[in-house]
């Protein structure tokens, strides 16, 4: 274990990054958990990084919708990944931003000296959600479980009633709004005044990117193959969700969802219920030159900040990117590429009208906007909506993708942004020397 820097903080380097393919939950990846696909990354991602396996001293991991056997989600992934027990792990939540959480706790470690290197990433199976009892059957399920006898082990339940059998499924809606995030969606189009046409541009560009990416070899290095158990008789190589044939019309043809009448959020300029999992290792930069490592990049700030649900839910990002330029010194000009995650084609359309409002900047008391984002390096590579987005392990997703683009390009900055469940957002800068 490192010593702590006396005078400054160490820089942070991002070594290597790995992803599952990110599928559509109900197929390929149907029969695993998200400790199966958590597992299943870092194990690979240690191997293809050569990295000795007693170099890590800490893994931070994270689920948003946890299940219901393997609680301790990033203990367990060290537990079964084949790594040194001696690994002390733990798990967070942040919503979407999550895995963006477990990176920027693992990064302020290593700055801190508290660590030297460190694996932080995220897993998700919406394939496998955990359902729950209702509270009269739990109740008559723990009152049974402390009864001696048959006769009082079956009392409890001839308390209850036919729709107390009924599983009750995990929270879609805001607990303060009752608005699913898709409502909240609706809302920030109408009152934003974002076409449906702008939102199916936006779907249509994050498939085309994505899958212009698979074409060129781009994702070749960042996700790995998975053989799919019990019988390894399926490989997922891809992601299943990118539609490299689709057109503005096909999207536009689709129907509303969430307001059958007069919305504009559809299936198809939406991100999609996913299952995957995405991992990084990160360093200090001297124990990456020492153990002869060439990062992809360094994290230069980050931050995280929030809104009122009831307003504009999902623009968390356009409160937390000027708080994570300022702390890095930069403007948005200075900034080579940006990735937002897609949620929603309408709160990416949102978030970019924001940051170029002199009236958003006003009400942030900002004396002038961030500015307008350059759509040809916005989400070059595809996006959400398009990869998908299993709702922990997207903003490693995004990191990685972002630095090996960088790299491609020969750029040195960029900006990663995600919106995030209770009005919260988390913004990244990146760089690469």
């Amino acid at each position: 274990m490192a010593k702590a820097p006396s005078n400054a903080h160490r820089r942070v380097a991002i070594v290597s990054g790995l992803r599952t393919p990110f599928v559509k939950a109900a197929t390929v990846f149907a029969d695993l958990t998200a400790l199966d696909l958590g597992r299943i990354v870092v194990s690979e991602l240690v191997q293809r990084s050569e990295i000795d396996p007693n170099e890590i001293d800490s893994v931070v991991f994270g689920q948003v919708i946890p299940g219901l056997t393997a609680a301790s989600i990033a203990r367990e992934v060290v537990l079964t990944s084949g790594l040194p027990r001696k690994i002390e792990a733990y798990t967070v939540a942040r919503a979407c931003a999550t895995s963006v959480q477990a990176m920027v706790n693992a990064a302020n470690a290593i700055a801190l000296g508290q660590s030297d290197v460190a694996i932080a990433g995220g897993t998700e199976s919406m394939s496998d959600p955990p359902i729950f009892t209702s509270r009269p059957l739990a109740h008559a399920l723990a009152e049974s479980s402390r009864a001696r006898t048959l006769a009082a082990r079956v009392k409890p339940f001839q308390k209850l009633s036919p729709k107390d059998l009924i599983p009750v499924p995990p929270a879609i809606a805001e607990y303060t709004t009752g608005l699913s995030m898709g409502d909240s969606a609706e809302k920030m189009a109408k009152e934003n005044g974002i076409t449906r046409k702008e939102q199916d541009e936006i779907a249509l560009a994050s498939h085309q990117n994505a899958a212009m990416a698979w074409k060129a070899g781009f994702f070749d290095a960042e996700v790995m193959h998975v053989p799919v158990p019990p019988k390894y008789a399926t490989v997922a190589d891809k992601d299943n969700i990118v539609r490299a044939d689709t057109s503005l019309e096909a999207l536009m043809a689709l129907k509303p969802v969430f307001d059958r009448k007069y919305g504009t959020v559809t299936a198809g300029n939406a991100s999609p219920l996913t299952d995957g999992a995405a991992a990084l290792l990160l360093m200090s930069e001297e124990k990456a030159k020492a153990l002869g490592y060439q990062p992809l990049g360094f994290l230069r700030s980050h931050a995280f900040a929030a809104t009122d649900p009831a307003d504009q839910l999902l623009q968390g990002p356009a409160y937390a990117a000027p708080l994570a330029l300022d702390r890095a010194g930069m403007s948005l000009k200075d900034i080579d590429l940006v990735d937002m995650h897609e949620a929603f084609a309408a709160q990416i359309a949102s978030n970019i009208q924001a940051f170029a409002s002199r009236a958003f900047a006003e009400k942030l008391g900002r004396s002038a906007p961030l500015g307008e984002i350059d759509r040809t390096r916005l989400n070059v590579n595809g996006g959400s909506i398009a990869i998908g987005h299993p709702f922990a392990a997207t903003g490693a997703r995004i990191v990685h993708q972002t630095l090996r683009e960088l790299k491609r390009r020969s750029l040195g900055t960029a900006l990663i942004t995600v919106c995030a469940q209770g009005g919260l957002g988390a913004a990244v800068v990146l760089e690469r020397v």
